[in-house]
């Protein structure tokens, strides 16, 4: 059988071949959406390790569905995002009610290029970013990390999260807003240039 390659196939394509036996097309669209879903999940949780449980539990959601796919009702991203946003929404609470502590956020890989010194400015840079995320509330810091870290587009995002796109560009200007005022002072501290 002679299948579109992983690069061409739409997401939709990929599942119902997935949902018709075909284990490839299971593994590029894993390889497809698990990193952004793993960004966006680490980014809004702060804690890696919870963020590859919400991926995992998002997949293993998106696999019993595939039978059950129909294309053209809904983009396979969105629907993945959504379930994503749910499951990260859900620990989010969780920890509140069990008065949890969040875990320091992992720092990004550095880059085999990098020198020790632009690996801890990265470092910092990433733990600032993150802290500062962490002070948004829960709605804010979902549409920030879903418009300004995973490049979604705000009709998308209002999907995802079930809000009007005013309601998403509300979020995301006042988180911005947020983030800027809590990051403002830190300039020099994290290696940028004042103006």
């Amino acid at each position: 059988m002679d299948r579109t390659p992983a690069s061409d196939a739409p997401d939709a394509a990929l599942l119902v071949a997935y949902a018709n036996g075909d284990s490839a097309a299971g593994r590029d669209l894993l390889s497809r959406l698990a990193p952004r879903l793993f960004g966006y999940a680490a980014r809004v949780l702060g804690d890696h390790a919870e963020a590859e449980d919400v991926v995992q539990e998002t997949m293993l959601r998106l696999w019993r569905i595939a039978p059950e796919w129909r294309q053209g009702e809904a983009q396979v991203s969105t629907w993945v995002y959504r379930v994503a946003v749910n499951l990260c929404t859900d620990r989010l609470r969780r920890r509140r009610t069990r008065g949890q502590v969040d875990i320091d956020a992992v720092a990004e890989p550095a880059s085999d290029m990098a020198s020790a010194v632009e690996a801890m400015t990265e470092k910092d840079r990433a733990d600032a970013l993150q802290a500062a995320l962490d002070t948004l509330p829960e709605r804010q810091r979902q549409a920030v990390v879903l418009r300004h870290i995973e490049g979604l587009a705000n009709a998308e995002i209002a999907e995802i999260m079930d809000i009007g796109i005013e309601a998403v560009e509300s979020l995301t200007a006042r988180g911005k807003r947020a983030l800027k005022a809590v990051l403002s002072g830190r300039k020099e501290e994290l290696g940028y240039e004042n103006g």
